[in-house]
């Protein structure tokens, strides 16, 4: 797991070189994963430029869409209207999964509960549940408190799929901009719960089972874990796939032996060499 990395919402790195910057932009999960990337290519190639923001997938997408930025990250994939944006506007993104990641369920350190359902998760964020001695009556009669990504976030598009399976979330869900902050407020409350990339899970929170299965490297990679999924970084082929050049360099890197090699130190799950 990956051990204390603080990133806020929107954090932008920048390596000042010689050469013509690249961009990348989108998802806070895959943020720690290409931030390692970039330390160690500034080593290799010490003009290269890189700016790196973490705002969510959506908002990858749009850049790219936009032309704002050479590759965008993302922990989910593309949505029907961002297929038919493609189409229409006559671009060709690929992907390239870089790392497994699976949405930890997260509580504070002194909640007795261990494991949890799809079907309590679901009752809590459609405010079905309300209490935790719903739950279990040996949990306190107390409101359960619930965080929840906001709506750009790739996170957040995969636990609403496949946890709330078309329901509406509980307005009542306290939406946070990063996944630092939803980590600091679960240890800070007894009573609360939320979900996060398991990369981002430390020793200041607990993490349930979900249905009797732990989030680990196995799990996740097998996909055990009912909240497995794959984490994307996304090119525009449009005119060619970049052959030469920054982008190529940052993609063949991030695929090598020692890029998969720093994913699983981000504490995902590397794609390839297992």
């Amino acid at each position: 797991m990956k051990k204390g990395l603080l990133i806020t919402l929107i954090i932008a790195i920048t390596f000042v070189g010689f050469a013509g910057t690249m961009a990348i932009k989108g998802s806070n999960t895959v943020f720690p994963v290409a931030q390692l990337w970039i330390e160690e290519l500034k080593e290799m190639y010490p003009d290269i430029e890189i700016t790196l923001e973490g705002a969510g997938s959506t908002t990858g997408f749009t850049a790219l869409f936009n032309g704002t930025a050479d590759i965008a990250n993302t922990s989910r994939w593309l949505k029907d209207k961002e297929l038919a944006r493609m189409h229409d506007e006559g671009k060709y993104f690929i992907p390239f999964v870089v790392a497994y990641d699976g949405i930890a369920i997260i509580v504070n350190k002194d909640n007795p509960l261990d494991n949890i359902t799809v079907d309590q998760l679901k009752g809590i964020y459609t405010g079905k549940i309300n209490r935790w001695s719903q739950i279990n009556p040996n949990l306190p009669n107390k409101p359960i408190v619930f965080y929840t990504r906001n709506t750009a976030s790739g996170t957040y598009e995969t636990f609403e799929g496949k946890i709330l399976d078309g329901e509406r979330m509980d307005p009542r869900a306290r939406m946070v901009e990063s996944t630092q902050l939803e980590i600091d407020s679960i240890a800070q409350n007894p009573y609360a719960i939320a979900y996060t990339g398991y990369g981002y899970v430390n020793d200041k929170i607990k993490v349930l089972t979900l249905e009797g299965v732990m989030p680990s490297l196995e799990t996740i990679l097998t996909s055990e874990y009912y909240l497995s999924r794959p984490l994307f970084m996304w090119v525009d082929a449009t005119n060619g796939f970049p052959e030469t050049g920054n982008i190529k360099k940052y993609i063949t890197f991030g695929l090598s032996k020692r890029g998969q090699e720093l994913v699983d130190q981000a504490g995902y799950v590397g794609a390839y060499g297992k």
